[in-house]
């Protein structure tokens, strides 16, 4: 009941977003601009001031960035293994699964770091910040690189014009060089940062067609068993396999269970992807979200 209640205001934003697109005049040329704003300026913030909160000692969580990779690098296989799995051959349209592989293997940090916090206090919150430090840009770049290497965009062109990849080498290597946001600075930040949460998650509202997910169900089902069932599953052998202590167990749990990120439908929006199949991807991730977590906290735990 916890779970569900820290998930309800995400839901509750998507669901918002959509009403106001269908039924009001703020229709969708409207949050199209929106979606822009939140990729270019206010995600890229929110992300650099969320890894450069709470300083990264490489030495002392050394095992549980080395299981964070780990998983990291088991999400990415296995979505982008689905095509080529027996019997789903022919199955799943390559374009389709260029933009919704991401789905599979990235998290809402906000709700990670809003669960961290109640969970294992302020330990839980700074290694759940190295997590998202060392994570997020392995995340997207496996994100950008099935749609870049479909669209024939080019890697590497992709990379280095993607904003979230940008503040967050920025943010990891100012945050290693021990500098950080000025002071007075902070509250101005914060606040740009800060709302990118709530537009970015009513612009995925305002884009969702869930009629768009009977189209593609064998992808749908596939990205999100990955993303609530094979992850949490990982974490539990990862967490054995590398003696994490009882609060790094319960981080590295917690991050595998994540609903998917909801900047997911911004980034292969901007990308030229299926939007509207993607945002209906990150609405039915974040509705099972509660049950990935009673399965990572509850039962493997």
């Amino acid at each position: 009941m916890e779970f569900a209640r820290l998930l309800f205001p995400d839901f509750a934003l998507i669901v918002l977003g959509c009403v106001l697109c269908r039924f009001t005049p703020l229709d969708r040329p409207l949050w199209t601009q929106v979606e822009r704003l939140v990729y270019h300026l206010l995600f890229p913030v929110l992300l650099f001031q969320a890894i450069l909160r709470h300083p990264i000692d490489v030495g002392e969580a050394g095992r549980l960035m080395a299981a964070g990779l780990t998983l990291g690098v088991s999400g990415i296989a296995m979505a982008y293994a689905l095509p080529c799995l027996p019997g789903l051959r022919g199955r799943i349209d390559g374009r389709e699964h260029a933009g919704a592989a991401q789905v599979a293997f990235r998290f809402n940090s906000f709700v990670a770091l809003a669960l961290s916090e109640r969970l294992a206090g302020a330990q839980g919150l700074q290694l759940l910040a190295v997590l998202i430090g060392v994570c997020v840009p392995l995340f997207n770049i496996g994100a950008v690189w099935p749609m870049a290497r479909h669209g024939q965009t080019g890697l590497l062109g992709a990379l280095v014009r993607n904003p979230l990849i940008i503040a967050t080498a920025l943010a990891l290597a100012t945050n290693l060089l021990g500098m950080r946001i000025p002071a007075w600075l902070e509250p101005t930040v914060a606040r740009i940062g800060g709302s990118s949460i709530a537009l970015g998650l009513m612009a995925a509202g305002a884009g969702l067609q869930l009629s768009s997910l009977a189209q593609s169900r064998t992808l749908t089902v596939g990205v999100l068993a990955i993303r609530h069932l094979a992850l949490p599953c990982v974490a539990w052998v990862l967490v054995r396999l590398f003696s994490l202590d009882a609060t790094q167990a319960l981080v590295l749990l917690l991050f595998s269970a994540m609903p998917t990120a909801s900047s997911a439908y911004v980034l292969a929006s901007r990308m030229g992807y299926n939007g509207a199949y993607v945002a209906g991807l990150v609405t039915l991730s974040t509705i099972l979200g509660p049950l990935s977590l009673t399965l990572a906290l509850g039962i493997l735990q």
